[in-house]
């Protein structure tokens, strides 16, 4: 595959602008009090969403010149800056994070179709075609927007999202020691993602694609997870 990835660079988009949107409406009172993610207060998840983009900027400028450009300087460096920017007030937070939005965007935009192959390496060490940085960006935006806590639920995620979400938690929970052998039917879709060691009769958990999505990520179900007993619960995920 080359060129650049316009699918997904529309889930970019798309998500980028349901997000914006739940952070417009919100007072800047809420903005201020704790998220669904625990620990995380909402201001502290838009500094990271504000961060994260311009170190996604930062693997776009790595493909773009050669120059190796990590995401972060050290892990110290982007906890710090989550709770500086959570420090500030919410009308120049918001600013932040719209101006680093707005920042990405153009730079995926400009892009030339010969980069998207280029390798870079993610926060965890991942070496990865920069063409996975538009994913990388749709997961915070869409998985977070429900982390805000303020409406959103994985009903409001794109089908595709979902099923694309479920793809990258198999892959990452696959023969996982420390996870029960687990099936994971789409009702809606007819897919079925396994997690923990292949070849063990997996529990079998059915629901639609966003209570499945939900599920895997740890966030909120919003519909019914039928199984054999009761749904085990997974370790976190990202």
């Amino acid at each position: 595959m080359s060129g650049r990835p316009d699918a997904m660079l529309e889930w970019v988009a798309k998500g980028t602008a349901a997000f914006e949107a739940e952070v417009h409406s919100a007072t800047d009172a809420s903005l201020s009090r704790p998220s669904g993610l625990p620990g995380w207060s909402r201001a502290q998840l838009l500094a990271h969403m504000a961060r994260n983009a311009d170190a996604l900027l930062n693997l776009l400028n790595w493909a773009r010149t050669g120059v190796e450009t990590p995401m972060y300087a050290s892990p110290d460096q982007r906890a710090r800056e989550i709770e500086e920017g959570a420090r500030r007030p919410v009308g120049e937070l918001r600013a932040d994070l719209f101006r680093a939005n707005a920042r990405l965007a153009e730079e995926l935009a400009a892009l030339p179709g010969a980069c998207w192959e280029a390798t870079v390496r993610t926060a965890r060490g991942r070496e990865v075609p920069v063409r996975e940085v538009p994913w990388m960006r749709v997961r915070e935006v869409c998985v977070h927007a429900v982390d805000l806590d303020t409406g959103t639920s994985f009903d409001d995620v794109p089908r595709e999202v979902c099923a694309a979400l479920l793809d990258d938690v198999a892959a990452g929970f696959r023969a996982r020691t420390d996870i029960p052998p687990v099936g994971l039917r789409a009702e809606d879709d007819g897919r079925t993602w396994f997690l923990g060691v292949p070849g063990a009769a997996p529990l079998l958990v059915t629901g639609d694609l966003p209570s499945l999505a939900a599920y895997a990520t740890g966030r909120p179900v919003p519909g019914p997870l039928h199984g054999r007993g009761s749904v085990p619960k997974l370790p976190a995920w990202l």
